[in-house]
């Protein structure tokens, strides 16, 4: 009788192991990793587009050059992008809009109308881009990888910092580089 108490005991520890073995988030990659990217930090970033706003709106990041941008490569498909949205809009949109920094979710390969209407259920008020075919996140990233990706260009139109996915960690980071740039200060990137 205990020796089958002790069996079922011990069958639960396993289960819950292997179980909470799953759920476990991997640690982030290192910055040195490419995570899909054809573009590094250091690089001028890539204008040879328009970003069409779902406003009707055209610009450019030739346009923007002078500002901080942030190109936040989203869709409404992607769970992720929806868990990362909120904070990009109030800690980064919210905070820093007045103060020369721009920020522009680029929406892959999605129609207009449905664009329109995940920036409403997002309840975001910075503005999204159209991508169709996904020319503009293949400047940046491998077509074939996802998207969850943010890409903070500086005032000279140089790469600064990369995201993959939304980790709390290194969303904390760009926090403070962005945070830097608006300021005119130097930043550490750990």
């Amino acid at each position: 009788m205990k020796i089958k108490q002790l069996l079922i005991t011990c069958s639960l520890l396993i289960s819950g192991y292997l179980a909470g073995a799953q759920t476990v988030t991997p640690a982030p990659l290192p910055a040195s990793t490419d995570r899909g990217y054809i573009v590094k930090t250091g690089d001028q970033a890539p204008d040879d587009f328009k970003l069409v706003l779902a406003d009707g709106t055209q610009t450019s990041l030739k346009q923007l050059r002078g500002k901080v941008v942030i190109l936040q490569f989203t869709a409404s498909w992607c769970s992720v992008c929806r868990q990362e949205m909120p904070h990009l809009e109030k800690d980064v949109w919210q905070a820093y809009k007045n103060k020369g920094l721009v920020l522009i979710g680029v929406d892959r390969d999605e129609p207009l109308e449905k664009v329109q209407h995940f920036q409403q259920e997002m309840n975001i008020s910075y503005p999204l881009a159209l991508d169709p075919g996904a020319d503009i996140f293949g400047s940046f990233a491998n077509k074939k990888s996802g998207v969850t990706r943010n890409v903070v260009i500086d005032k000279d139109g140089k790469i600064v910092y990369l995201t993959r996915l939304y980790d709390t960690q290194e969303f904390a980071s760009m926090l403070k580089v962005v945070d830097a740039l608006v300021n005119n200060k130097t930043a550490s990137v750990n």
